[in-house]
């Protein structure tokens, strides 16, 4: 069935509760409500029952059970990198031998380094960044908002240009499924590879962010943003200052996630399992944090888990963001969003345009949905096939779907990813989401002008 203008109204509308009421899961359970509403013909009570049962089959899901464990384990680690004096320690040794880190710039330059150098997992990166930043920028006068956008804008944009992780498993295989289905022709990978360069989205974002923290660039709302008191937590453990507490259990997380992709892929990583990956990878982290903190005496068993317990507990708003954003986006698929914008842009379109019309409907659908991957999945098929029947460059039509999800994903205010980097920087999703928009605009326009630029060069 065709719901035309109106798979574009329910998520508009999910998008607007969202910025009046600054409440996220109550304007995604509305938006939720009103695309369950049209799906079951305005029934009412149907739509009712149906959104708490759809909550119970969503939680039948592998992937997106291990999602939303991972998200409340994340919290346990770290609350456990605080109360064991991991973090003070860490912040202390920096202070102490690298004056020039401890200062406004070299907190954010730290954050966006690990960014880029951590490119396994956008999620164990904004984890890995946000948490090791976070102190130093308190202590050095830099708003969270400002460290929650460095995370968020170099963790995605790093990930899609170096694919060697699940990012570029799940690329892939969507670029594989077309070639198999003699949709386009080539090699998955090679094609990939040559993609990159025209990611234009990821490469501006990465300048931009530099020129931020370089420049102390301030524009729009985060002019406003006032950064949060620096103060020690109370730790259990007094120790000489070491980086060991706080960086070991991180590298464990970090080298864990590829191991996982490599086992659960059967010794191919791009065939691996990104949700599975990360789930064990949290797993053993918080086994080598136990043994290492209990038998090096920096907690006890029993302030351990008292630790383990209240970081899950912080985390469960944060899981229940996750869960409703992850269903409103199967709502929007159910609704056929992607295929009604497609559908919009399709006809006689000069050639050149379409590279910045891929960009601009993946953009919106991304924005629309709250989800880049989702975005990929839905919007990769459709642009490849109009890529192929109107003869253009495959590589830059894989870059611009790629491009319009990051950036459609890094303005929407109900995306999950977007969620998790406000997590990890300790600050406000809404005010993440409003004072990273404007970064996000200027890249996107950016981008925008280089993709017109691009289709017209190959067109």
């Amino acid at each position: 069935m065709e719901y035309g203008i109106i798979s574009i109204a329910i998520p508009l509308l999910t998008i607007f509760l969202a910025i009046i009421t600054k409440d996220v899961i109550v304007s995604l359970i509305g938006g939720i409500f009103a695309g369950l509403l049209v799906l079951n013909g305005y029934n009412p009570l149907t739509a009712f029952t149906t959104l708490f049962n759809g909550v119970i089959a969503l939680l039948s899901e592998g992937w997106i059970a291990k999602t939303l464990i991972f998200s409340l384990m994340i919290g346990a680690v770290i609350k456990l990198l605080g109360s064991s004096g991991a973090v003070n320690s860490f912040v202390s040794w920096l202070s102490s031998r690298a004056k020039r880190i401890d200062s406004p710039k070299g907190a954010m330059l730290l954050a966006y380094i690990i960014g880029v150098v951590i490119f396994i997992e956008s999620s164990i990166t904004s984890l890995v960044a946000g948490t090791v930043a976070k102190p130093l920028c308190d202590k050095n006068g830099v708003s969270r908002e400002k460290l929650a956008y460095i995370c968020d804008s170099t963790s995605a944009p790093i990930c899609s240009l170096i694919p060697l992780n699940a990012w570029g498993a799940l690329l892939l295989g969507l670029i594989v499924t077309a070639i198999d289905a003699n949709v386009i022709s080539g090699d998955g990978v090679s094609l990939l590879i040559a993609s990159i360069p025209y990611n234009f989205y990821s490469l501006f974002t990465l300048v931009i962010v530099l020129g931020v923290i370089f420049f102390n660039i301030e524009i729009g709302p985060m002019k406003d943003a006032v950064a949060h008191p620096y103060h020690t937590e109370h730790i259990a453990y007094e120790a000489e200052d070491t980086p060991f507490p706080m960086l070991l259990p991180l590298i464990v997380m970090v080298v864990a996630v590829p191991v996982g992709l490599y086992l659960t892929g059967e010794g191919d990583i791009f065939k691996g399992s990104g949700s599975t990956s990360v789930y064990y990878a949290i797993i053993v982290t918080l086994l080598f944090m136990y043994l290492y903190y209990v038998s090096t005496n920096m907690l006890s068993h029993k302030a351990f888990f008292k630790g383990f317990y209240e970081g899950l507990g912080e985390m469960i708003p944060i899981m229940l963001i996750l869960l409703f954003a992850i269903f409103i986006g199967k709502i929007i698929g159910d609704l056929g969003t992607a295929k009604y914008l497609a559908h919009l842009l399709s006809g006689n379109i000069n050639p050149a345009f379409v590279p910045m019309l891929i960009f601009i409907v993946a953009s919106i659908t991304a924005f629309s949905t709250g989800t880049s991957w989702g975005t990929f999945s839905i919007m990769m098929p459709i642009g490849l096939a109009l890529g192929a029947s109107m003869g253009l460059e495959i590589p830059l039509v894989i870059a611009a779907v790629i491009s319009g999800g990051i950036f459609g994903d890094h303005a929407s205010p109900i995306s999950d990813t977007t969620i998790i980097y406000s997590m990890a920087a300790g600050c406000d999703h809404v005010e993440h989401v409003r004072t990273q928009l404007p970064y996000a605009l200027i890249g996107g326009v950016l981008a925008g002008v280089a993709f017109f630029v691009a289709g017209y060069i190959y067109s």
